[in-house]
């Protein structure tokens, strides 16, 4: 005869067993469904930015090209200006000295500049009212500097106003000679309003 409380041993085992493994295989389930995830996320990696632009060819093709146009139109203008000449007025009515040299200043500076960048320049000293001592014989504060400048920048020429010229010769009674650098224009102002309707650029020291 078995002994009761055997039974009720066996017994009460196989119950803990049955209550066990249900929670056992949940448990194993859980720990399954992690290590799937995680595998799934290492075979499918999401695109890079690279990657999806890489994935566009027609786009990158089409921002290849719009860099090479850009690139080209940029070395043109620079082409362009380089064969234009840069052409600039230099206006003086004043008889001070001081303002004769700025302008001398300003017509060297800007012929040194373009001379460096081997681009072409024309500057004009134009010179009108009591300016036109500046280019005057027997009155110039500045007639040694303006024939050195003459003879190291050819570019630089300069304008005597042959209405001021006129003036002065009633005004003093005598010919009012000018320097072999200076060339008479029939109107100095005339002679700035025309050169800007070209395009020169204009400067008043």
């Amino acid at each position: 005869m078995i002994n009761p409380k055997f039974a009720m041993a066996v017994i009460g085992g196989l119950a803990m067993l049955l209550l066990a493994g249900p929670s056992a295989q949940a448990q194993q389930d859980n720990q399954l469904v992690p290590q799937a995830s995680a595998k799934n996320q290492v075979s499918h990696p999401k695109p890079s930015a690279r990657q999806k632009q890489a994935g566009k060819p027609g786009q990158n093709h089409a921002i290849k090209q719009e860099a090479a146009n850009e690139t080209r139109v940029a070395q043109a203008t620079k082409t362009e200006s380089a064969k234009t000449p840069h052409q600039l007025i230099l206006q003086v009515n004043s008889n001070e000295p001081a303002m004769m040299n700025l302008a001398l200043n300003n017509a060297t500076n800007v012929a040194q500049y373009y001379h460096d960048l081997g681009e072409a320049v024309s500057i004009e000293v134009v010179t009108f009212g009591p300016g036109l001592h500046m280019l005057r014989d027997d009155t110039s504060p500045v007639k040694p500097r303006i024939e050195v400048l003459a003879m190291s920048h050819p570019e630089i020429s300069f304008k005597a106003c042959g209405n001021t010229r006129d003036n002065m010769r009633k005004a003093e009674n005598q010919d009012i000679n000018l320097i072999p650098q200076a060339t008479v224009v029939k109107s100095g102002v005339v002679r700035v309003m025309e050169l800007q309707e070209q395009g020169w650029s204009y400067v008043k020291p």
